[in-house]
């Protein structure tokens, strides 16, 4: 890419003028584009930074740094500003070989080489199982999924990986749910007392429906009236009582089955949405498979073995607030029973040992406290702490004509994620939930995401890319050579100020992509592709592109074509469609 080459060049530049010996990549200098485009394609602040280590001026080391530039086709020139910022100005011919190169590499423009980088593992989404997805899932789907788009754009091999914590007391009261609703499937079945904090709306009926159909009759065991009753005004407190009147019913075989059941619809039902939702899940852990396979239990021996636990009161505990924690955690409960963090902790430790590299989770802002405890049964293993990524979402709102819906997955009163996509579409949904840093609240506005407007960023975005495919389908009807070509037009043929800024926006992608992989940030190529956009519905509003001299006319050609492709390109990052007609 063009700063990575201006790069090089100023530290060819730093080696001749001797500049200090902290002078090379990792000296912290940025190449970056100037507001004002009279200060130049980029600037650099290197001199501001080793001014102090080499004894000189800031200003007089810049003037030595651009002394000592090498003479290179890519740079045209190069002025110092105060207090010492170096200017550079990229000669028009590298960005006229830059058009070349989108339109002769195409998809794989902006591209590292697969494999360049280290391999990641990325988790994320690993809603519990359940109920359906909703919209605050929506944004994790969405996010990690464009993630690790842009990880493998830059040159990283990801594997996308969901947890699934199919074990624990939110399974059970996930089956008690069913098994109620199951009750009520029969013809002229009585409504029963519902518990106030079971699993509410439309998912428990259909799964009782469902179960009634598969099972049929044998497990229709009425619970005393009395256990309902109380359930159904009271807390968790009461629902315990209940659980144990369903387990006594059914037989813990029969419960077990139930709770199975309910499990795999719901989690076939979130392997639809996600795939209908343009994300790819490569392979999916359940909690339950390592504490069946011994898995936790090994790494709770491996923590024993290295201090790291403690006995009390019949518990086994985490010592984590000695490496960082608020306060000591248990893993294993006086019943015997695992805690979640002991089989999250086992998980954790088993794909960072024997996974295919780092790891990255992306979860939610509520799991902040979490971290620490995470990282502290970590460290106690041995694992160095670069070795885990944690990235955490802020959650989502969405508003319908300036009201906000509600968000209870218990109560059943949420907007679900595939509601949301058959409203809105999967492309304006997911690029909705990118447009802002993930440390950012996301007020999703359904009515503007449903819009069919320049106010609607995604409709904007695929009308610019259907836009160009259109002047290409006239060029193709009237005219005999009607190719954007792949060489590169000539310097004087592209000339026109919107024409520059746009060939010059065109040669950032690569950068772009770079950096938001690096910097875990879909949302800067979002905002790219939106500026990008706009350079081109101005340059094609004052320039006509398919006028009647030839040479010019390719030129323009190229340059729009150029732009749909980077545009084509940087959408299927994002998972969203580049539509050739709207």
């Amino acid at each position: 890419m063009i700063r990575t080459r201006l790069l090089a060049l100023l530290h060819e530049a730093l080696r001749a003028c001797a500049a200090p010996a902290d002078a090379g990549p990792a000296s912290g200098a940025t190449l970056e584009h100037p507001r004002n485009t009279e200060h130049g394609d980029y600037a650099s602040n290197i001199a501001l930074l080793l001014a102090k280590a080499s004894g000189t001026a800031p200003r007089s080391l810049a003037e030595n740094i651009q002394a000592a530039l090498p003479n290179s086709p890519l740079l045209e020139r190069a002025e110092i500003a105060n207090p010492g910022f170096l200017n550079l100005f990229v000669a028009p011919q590298a960005y006229l070989e830059e058009l070349r190169k989108i339109l002769a590499r195409g998809a794989a423009y902006g591209r590292a080489a697969a494999g360049s980088k280290p391999p990641l593992l990325l988790e994320f989404v690993s809603a519990n199982p359940t109920g359906p997805l909703h919209v605050g899932h929506g944004r994790g789907a969405a996010y990690g999924d464009s993630l690790a788009r842009l990880l493998e754009a830059a040159g990283h091999p990801v594997r996308r990986e969901y947890y699934v914590n199919d074990v624990g007391h939110q399974t059970e009261l996930l089956a008690l749910s069913t098994w109620l609703r199951y009750l009520e499937a029969p013809d002229g079945a009585p409504r029963l007392p519902f518990p106030e904090c079971a699993y509410k709306g439309p998912g428990p009926v259909a799964l009782g429906a469902a179960l009634y159909r598969e099972e049929g009759d044998h497990l229709l065991h009425r619970p005393p009236l009395e256990a309902l009753r109380a359930a159904e005004a009271g807390g968790e407190a009461e629902l315990e009582p209940l659980l144990r009147e369903a387990r006594a019913l059914l037989g813990e075989k029969n419960f077990d089955t139930v709770r199975r059941f309910a499990l795999e619809h719901v989690l076939e039902d979130i392997r639809l949405d996600l795939e209908q939702f343009g994300v790819c899940v490569e392979h999916w852990t359940r909690e339950s498979e390592l504490q069946e396979s011994g898995r936790v239990q090994a790494a709770l021996e491996r923590l024993e073995a290295r201090g790291g636990v403690f006995r009390e009161k019949g518990a086994l505990w985490l010592r984590s607030s000695a490496h960082g924690d608020e306060k000591d955690r248990v893993l294993v409960r006086a019943d015997g029973r695992h805690t979640y963090f002991a089989a999250d902790l086992a998980y954790h430790l088993e794909k960072l040992e024997h996974g295919p590299g780092n790891l990255i989770d992306v979860w939610g802002a509520d799991h902040h406290g979490y971290v620490a405890r995470l990282r502290a049964g970590l460290h106690i293993c041995g694992v160095p702490e670069k070795r885990l990524e944690v990235l955490l979402l802020q959650f989502v709102s969405l508003s319908r004509h300036g009201k906000r819906a509600a968000m209870s997955t218990r109560a059943g009163d949420y907007v679900t994620l595939r509601r949301l996509r058959e409203e809105t579409g999967k492309d304006a949904a997911r690029f909705f939930y990118l447009l802002r840093k993930r440390e950012q609240h996301l007020d999703f506005d359904l009515e503007l995401a449903r819009e069919q407007s320049n106010e609607n960023p995604v409709y904007y975005l695929q009308f610019a890319h259907a836009r160009v495919q259109s002047v290409l389908r006239r060029s193709r009807s009237r005219f005999a050579d009607p190719r954007p070509r792949p060489e590169t037009p000539g310097a004087g043929l592209l000339r026109e100020p919107e024409e520059l800024r746009l060939l010059k926006s065109l040669a950032q992608y690569p950068e772009v992509v770079a950096d938001a992989a690096a910097a875990r940030e879909p949302h800067q190529l979002a905002h790219y592709l939106r500026e990008l956009a706009r350079a081109l519905h101005v340059c094609y509003d004052r320039h006509f592109i398919l006028g009647p001299e030839t040479e010019t006319r390719r030129a323009r050609l190229a340059l729009a074509a150029a732009t749909a492709q980077v545009l084509r390109n940087g959408l299927e990052l994002l998972g969203c469609e580049a539509p050739e007609r709207m």
